[in-house]
């Protein structure tokens, strides 16, 4: 303070309560240190100037050994020193950086894998003055990724995965092997449009489309175009890809091979239809799924007139369906049964005598999903019977028979008289 004439009289000190600051920056300083998260902090110059107690724990280090210690040269492994100092560097120009994975050594000589949210540090002035990396160890979840990656490529079963555009990002050994393709063929190229024939591409990409959306297909048949130009036929199940947030991130398909069977079951077709016996079956609710062509000449109906038709109660007359109803129930419960006799109506009204083998059928995984029943049609040979019985019975001579046992089982009209 001075006079008029220039003479320094005294002081003049203007002051600034700053108890509350000063109160909230300790309660930051004690929320950082105490964070369940590691935290640092460095200043212009890449010093360590924040060290909270979990990055100590995680680390090992205490902040007497690191504060004011280069964090990239000496907590950095040599091969990401450039990409950890080009991230601190961007937050001290005021570009924060989130998500941004590094390995962060430990005093032990373990490396951990940190995923680091960077945010730039400025004074009351909004000046520069630092960068605060807050922390998150996802070694574990790393490892895990990486057993998970593992697993994948060497399961027995092909597994391919694709993201929100349906671009190929997971493609294992056994989808390479069974396809022919390489992951570096595939990776990044759209699935549905490169590997799907042009007539199911629309069925396919509803089918990844509803993942996306959160509804999970099993069970899906799609074919496959191999490299050699060979279509496949596959089995798929499509679960929704999430990320640790939740959010829907892709599609991945375990699929199976069934080519194979899909071929077999064709030639079981043309065998059951070409076949010179009447073979018909039913589904668990007794309605009509096989109908070949014997059946058809034998009875008349075309399979348009019996698919999905109840074989007793539109083709069995009434005084004989609870018999064969029994006979198609014992057989959907496990319980097979070889010579059973049982009329069938044909189309012009005429009665057959039909002897049946009815056979469990079931799928891939055992569960019983209807009955086959393989016929032969005996109406002349019971036709032929009731004669020789008639001109037996009436026979101008005396004629018995016994079974095996002696017991007899023919006793003609001559006989009685």
């Amino acid at each position: 303070r001075r006079n008029e004439h220039g003479k320094v009289i005294g002081v003049v000190g203007i002051g600034q309560d700053i108890t509350g600051r000063i109160a909230q920056e300790r309660e930051y300083a004690k929320l950082i240190d105490t964070a369940n998260a590691p935290i640092f902090g460095v200043d212009t110059e890449g010093k360590v100037n924040v060290w909270n107690k979990c990055a100590r724990k995680l680390v090992g280090y205490t902040p007497d050994e690191v504060m004011g210690k280069n964090l990239v040269n000496e907590f950095i492994t040599d091969e990401f020193r450039t990409a950890v100092q080009a991230v601190l560097d961007q937050a001290l120009h005021g570009e924060e950086t989130a998500n941004f994975e590094f390995p962060l050594m430990t005093k032990a000589g373990i490396r951990l894998e940190v995923l680091l949210n960077a945010t730039t540090r400025r004074d009351e002035q909004g000046n520069v003055i630092g960068c605060v990396g807050i922390g998150q160890d996802i070694t574990g979840r790393i490892a895990q990724e990486r057993e998970y990656s593992k697993l994948i490529d060497s399961a027995n079963a092909p597994i391919f995965g694709v993201d929100t555009l349906g671009k190929v990002t997971i493609w294992n050994k056994n989808a390479h092997k069974l396809v022919g393709y390489s992951s570096e063929e595939v990776m990044g190229q759209n699935l549905v449009e490169q590997f799907i024939t042009p007539e199911h591409r629309a069925r396919v990409q509803s089918v990844i489309d509803q993942a996306l959306a959160g509804e999970e297909t099993a069970n899906f048949e799609f074919p496959l175009m191999t490299k050699a130009g060979i279509r496949l036929e596959v089995l798929l199940n499509a679960t929704t890809r999430r990320d640790e947030q939740g959010n829907v991130i892709g599609v991945v398909g375990i699929g199976q091979d069934i080519t194979g069977r899909l071929a077999q079951e064709r030639e079981y077709t043309r065998l059951i239809d070409t076949a010179n016996a009447p073979i018909f079956g039913v589904d668990t609710q007794g309605r009509v799924n096989v109908w070949n062509k014997c059946a058809m000449r034998l009875t008349g109906y075309p399979s348009e007139e019996v698919m999905g038709h109840s074989l007793v109660k539109e083709f069995i007359r009434k005084e004989h369906q609870e018999r064969v109803q029994g006979v198609i129930d014992q057989t959907l419960h496990g319980e097979e049964t070889a010579n059973f006799d049982f009329p069938l109506m044909t189309k012009g009204g005429v009665r057959l005598e039909i002897l049946l083998n009815a056979t469990t059928r079931r799928n891939e995984h055992g569960h019983i999903i209807g009955m086959v029943g393989i016929g032969q049609d005996i109406t002349e040979r019971i036709a032929q019977e009731r004669e020789f019985s008639k001109l037996i019975d009436s026979a101008n001579a005396p004629i018995f028979g016994v079974d095996n046992e002696g017991k007899v089982n023919v006793w003609n009209q001559c006989v009685s008289s």
